[in-house]
């Protein structure tokens, strides 16, 4: 099983909190398209077997036509071997979902919509900077449920000044439109970000990283009450709605990622493009790769198997670890591991080792510690 990953690197304004790669200038899309179609096909032999999994992230993958879709369709499907059904994933901001362009959407190859609701209160977007108001946030909701049973939306906990009692309002108004999926993320601040210079400048408080794990346990508590499985650490859904694509990402399954700053995966080896539009596109009309690729050594890819599984509910498996490591590094895992087990931050279930509800929020600073020092 083998995914694709397209970034589609245009947003109509620049959230606060964002370090993603994107330009607010559309004038070079055409072109950008025409450069993805044409590294989909220069690295077609990448892939080994079937594509189970296509995911449009960004940027805002809804700012796509019809058309400029139907020709990255076009030329996938031309190109690769595809499974059917396969998922595909479009991440989707609400201001972009009117009524038409959501029945262009079901109309296409898309059967899964990712949307970045983020919050329901207008004083968290405008905070955010988000391109959306309250009234959209709601407004797409409706809309693409008609027409869509798949759909994944994202809220964002730990805001300043978000309190309980309105974060748990957020949580409420998502599953009152009945969404399978929900992926919820605490807000973070990364370096040169607005929002990292508005703290800075005093004009934005600090995040509050208690409240924020407060957010973190009423989530888990209120959507496993209904029915939602915590199957990854942002990510909750119903049996039969987890995401294929993240799915695989965590289990270290092989990927491809087209277009500007998208990174690759092949099991051994990492690759990933620049992270400029114009170098991207002059550098894929001379057929040339804009990227660049590291080997992983055993070290890497044990310290990537201990993140990603820690972060899900299937966990590390212990036998995994020898097998594929060897000896040394289960010995030093179980070394490891031994404090957080008499925390009750970990669990070993039979051969798989877990987190605890109590360590979930923990749990990349667990897995940083669990890391083998490649020295």
């Amino acid at each position: 099983m083998s995914g694709i990953y397209i970034h589609i690197p245009f947003c109509k304004q620049a959230c606060h909190y964002c370090d993603f790669h994107f330009s607010t200038s559309l004038k070079k899309k055409t072109e950008l398209v025409e450069a993805l179609c044409r590294e989909l096909v220069l690295r077609k032999d990448e892939i080994k077997g079937t594509i189970e999994t296509i995911y449009f992230g960004g940027g805002t993958p809804s700012l796509l036509t019809r058309e400029e879709l139907d020709q990255i369709f076009k030329t996938i499907f031309e190109h690769y071997t595809v499974a059917e059904p396969v998922e595909v994933t479009l991440e989707a901001n609400p201001d972009d979902l009117t009524e038409e362009k959501i029945k262009q959407l079901s109309d296409s190859s898309i059967n899964r919509l990712s949307i970045g609701i983020q919050s329901f209160f207008e004083e968290d977007l405008k905070l955010m900077n988000r391109a959306h108001n309250a009234a959209e946030a709601e407004e797409c909701l409706t809309l693409a449920t008609r027409y869509f049973d798949n759909i994944s939306l994202d809220l964002i906990y730990g805001i300043p000044g978000l309190s309980n009692k309105r974060w748990q309002q957020n949580i409420e108004k998502a599953l009152s439109f009945g969404i399978p999926h929900i992926s919820s993320y605490a807000l973070t601040v990364e370096p040169k970000t607005a929002l990292d210079s508005f703290i800075k400048k005093g004009i934005v408080p600090p995040i509050d990283e208690e409240l924020a794990e407060q957010h973190f346990h009423t989530l888990i508590d209120t959507l496993t009450r209904k029915g939602f499985v915590h199957y990854e650490l942002s990510n909750f859904g119903k049996e039969g709605y987890f995401s294929k694509n993240n799915t695989a990402y965590w289990q270290g399954k092989p990927y491809l990622g087209i277009g500007p700053s998208a990174h690759s995966f092949d099991g051994t080896t990492r690759s990933w493009n620049l992270r400029n539009n114009s170098l991207y596109i002059k550098s894929i009309e001379k057929n040339e790769l804009p990227s660049e690729t590291e080997t992983l050594t055993k070290a890497d890819r044990y310290n990537e198997y201990v993140m990603t599984g820690l972060r899900t509910m299937w966990g590390v498996s212990v036998n995994r670890v020898e097998k594929e490591f060897g000896v040394k590094y289960k010995e030093y895992l179980l070394k490891q591991v031994q404090k957080y087990l008499e925390e009750h931050l970990l669990y070993l279930d039979g051969d798989s080792l877990l987190v605890t509800k109590k360590g979930k929020f923990l749990s990349d600073g667990i897995s940083s510690d669990l890391f083998f020092l490649n020295l």
